[in-house]
């Protein structure tokens, strides 16, 4: 662990300017507020922020952050206070130290809600300074470092995860190559333990082996470029084990497979040079087609800029090239802290990124904590391409992106009034996917509004978000209608014709905002007649106060509904859990939830449907079966027998036709789901007195 002047001297060792003062009280207060508190390790708790800011000096950041990093477990873990961390250390520090703050005593009903709760608030807050992230990384890094330290299995494996799925790609997005490869290498090493030991245990031999191949190839390229007139540095490496167990799983090889194993760097002092460095690496060896990447005529949006080239090198052999300046290099290796290290007379740059202006604006209206993740994860996960507008401006977007996607990506309103697209000159669907240095033209209508079935195509967090939220806007005006025309079926039931004032009177008694709420309220079910009745003339449901409603078709489990929003089961095709299903949307009325093979869904026309799943819960319904029996005596009782067998349940039983020499009947059967179905319907055929049975 640093001591006081150890970590002092650093600091003042890249920022003779730094407040010296500032970093004594934050040590020292920090020492003392987590007192004799210790970690897994059985190491002082103190030690932690210490080793947390120590990690950012390396990245030569600023005094306040430094100090953010030392302080950020004490409103935590100790009894300071934020107001007492304001008064000590100032605005900057205290609004830091509150983002940073540890989540873990958020209380919500799923690790999916918990998960979003904190990312919610951890976006908002580095919203207003992106050093919030920096700290948090490095926090996240040295408990990455100590993770062996954990007894708990579970654990150990939740944190792992969560720094896989959620502070890597963080890392990544913001250019922290550095810090996004250790953590995935430690991740992988909890989370994949056998695959990590065989790659690290083969990469060893492979070192030991290849060290000399390695550093004749650097040496090779480094007197290549040299007599090409280009001064470089060279270095070379084997990739991370992460890296290489990604590669394997995607290609499906082994690693004695793979050949693109070892990786090259070549720093030169100018942007021309790179260039240059380029043409004459490329003239003496061939190079693997698709795999020449130009970031520094087009930055990932990260910022991060430099060319990529692989060559096939002596003996067949695959080897990645790295090519940029210093400048390039320190931005590659520490992204946006290279942006926030200190530089003597030097302007700071904007606190707030445009990726993070993305996901903030995804979060204020993101649903569900589930919808908040998803979205989230896109945004940070996604390979990049790049289109362009007519105007010649870059637009990024993930790989597999569409039309929609561009659409928002530009402004909302253009995608709200999506109707079609020109890509290179040529009109295509909206769901086209978009390839690498595409221009796109979007064709708009003002009549055009958000469809359901976009989400099948639109990948981005942005336009999934814009085209929920306008779906649910949709939905509630659809709610509001059909709650309306109940409220007048229960005015048609009141002894006498309600007075001008009753539903503000109404209003008042229930509590509600305005009508719209009531109306909502009526079609959601949370109120029943009775209740209305009462609200709006009082006395008028005696005799209704133990109204109950009947049975709610709510209480069945189906994903991709708004919660709560109405709806019914098609009488046509009766789904069953185990069906595939899909909702159709009509003016006024409750949604309508079809299987997918229903008859009475239009052809081609999907603009009014939603996609629908069944949920884990989801269990128990009526289908219709046809049953043509042999006209004999007893055959209708061995179908009711055999249903009862199958543990399912008669509610319905028509004849329909009848002759000599058979009769068919349409009977409603309750069943579990779908399996539980066509085993009944199995079973009805095997019986020698059952010529067919199907579902209707």
């Amino acid at each position: 662990m640093l001591r006081q002047y150890e970590l002092v001297d650093r600091v003042l060792s890249y920022d003779p300017e730094a407040d010296e003062a500032l970093l004594n009280r934050a040590y020292v207060f920090s020492v003392n507020a987590h007192g004799t508190q210790k970690r897994a390790s059985g190491d002082p708790y103190f030690s932690h922020p210490i080793e947390v800011a120590g990690i950012l000096t390396d990245l030569h950041l600023d005094d306040e952050t430094i100090a953010t990093a030392i302080l950020h477990d004490t409103v935590e873990d100790t009894v300071a206070t934020p107001e007492e961390i304001q008064r000590l250390f100032g605005d900057n520090v205290a609004r830091m130290v509150d983002g940073v703050t540890k989540l873990s005593k958020i209380e919500a009903q799923s690790e999916n809600e918990r998960a979003a709760e904190n990312l919610r608030k951890f976006l908002l807050a580095m919203s207003d300074d992106v050093r919030v992230l920096l700290v948090k990384l490095a926090d996240r890094l040295h408990n990455m470092r100590t993770l062996h330290f954990i007894k708990s299995e579970e654990k150990r494996r939740r944190i792992a995860r969560e720094t896989m799925d959620i502070y890597a790609p963080l890392a990544e997005r913001i250019g922290m190559y550095e810090f996004m490869k250790e953590m995935q290498t430690l991740a992988f090493r909890e989370l994949e333990p056998e695959a990590y030991e065989s790659i690290t245990r083969r990469l060893d031999s492979f070192k030991i082996e290849g060290e000399d191949r390695i550093a004749k190839i650097a040496s090779g390229l480094k007197l290549l470029l040299s007599r090409g007139g280009v001064e470089a540095e060279l270095t070379g490496r084997e990739k991370h084990p992460f890296s290489i167990w990604k590669k394997m799983s995607e290609r499906h090889v082994s690693l004695e497979q793979l050949s693109d194993i070892m990786a090259f760097r070549a720093i030169v002092e100018t942007e021309e040079e790179c260039y240059r460095a380029l043409g004459i690496i490329h003239r003496r060896w061939p190079m693997v087609p698709g795999r020449f990447k130009d970031y520094i005529s087009t930055p990932k949006r990260n910022g991060y800029r430099s060319l990529h080239t692989s060559i096939i090198h002596a003996g067949d052999l695959r080897v990645e090239i790295q090519i940029r300046t210093r400048d390039m290099h320190a931005r590659a290796e520490f992204g946006l802290a290279a942006h926030w290290a200190y530089k003597q007379d030097s302007v700071r740059p904007d606190t707030q990124v445009s990726w993070v202006r993305d996901l903030i604006e995804i979060l204020e209206h993101a649903e569900s904590p589930e919808e908040l993740l998803e979205h989230t994860r896109m945004a940070m996960y996604q390979d990049r391409i790049f289109a362009f507008t007519p105007q010649g401006e870059l637009i990024q977007l993930p790989k597999g992106a569409t039309p929609i996607d561009f659409a928002y990506a530009v402004h909302s309103n253009i995608g709200d009034q999506a109707v079609g697209a020109k890509v290179n000159g040529r009109v295509v669907p909206l769901r086209t996917e978009i390839e690498q240095g595409d221009q796109v033209v979007i064709l708009r209508s003002k009549a055009q509004q958000p469809q359901a079935n976009w989400l099948n195509f639109a990948i981005t967090g942005k336009a999934r978000a814009a085209i929920r939220r306008h779906i649910r806007h949709k939905e509630r005006e659809e709610t509001v209608a059909l709650g309306r025309k109940l409220y007048e079926e229960i005015l048609q039931r009141l002894p006498t014709r309600a007075g001008a004032s009753a539903l503000k009177d109404a209003l008042k008694r229930l509590k509600l905002a305005d009508e719209a709420s009531l109306m909502e309220a009526i079609a959601r079910r949370k109120l029943t007649d009775a209740q209305v009745m009462e609200a709006i003339m009082p006395g008028s449901a005696e005799g209704l106060e133990h109204e109950e409603h009947p049975p709610q078709l709510h209480a069945i489990d189906i994903k991709g509904l708004t919660p709560g929003v109405a709806f019914t089961l098609s009488e046509g095709c009766r789904p069953v859990p185990g069906d595939r299903i899909v909702g159709v949307r009509r003016p006024g009325q409750p949604i309508e939830v079809h299987a997918i093979t229903c008859s009475d869904l239009s052809q081609g026309e999907d603009e009014d449907w939603v996609d629908l799943t069944w949920g884990d819960k989801a269990e128990g319904g009526v289908a219709r079966i046809n049953v043509t029996l042999k006209n004999e005596p007893g055959a209708l009782g061995t179908v009711a027998t055999l249903i009862g067998q199958h543990k399912a349940n008669i509610l319905g039983l028509r004849m329909d036709n009848r002759d000599t020499t058979f009769h068919t009947n349409t009977i409603d059967v309750e069943v579990r789901n779908l399996p539980h179905l066509m085993k009944l319907l199995a079973g009805l055929r095997a019986a020698d007195a059952v010529s067919s049975a199907e579902r209707v």
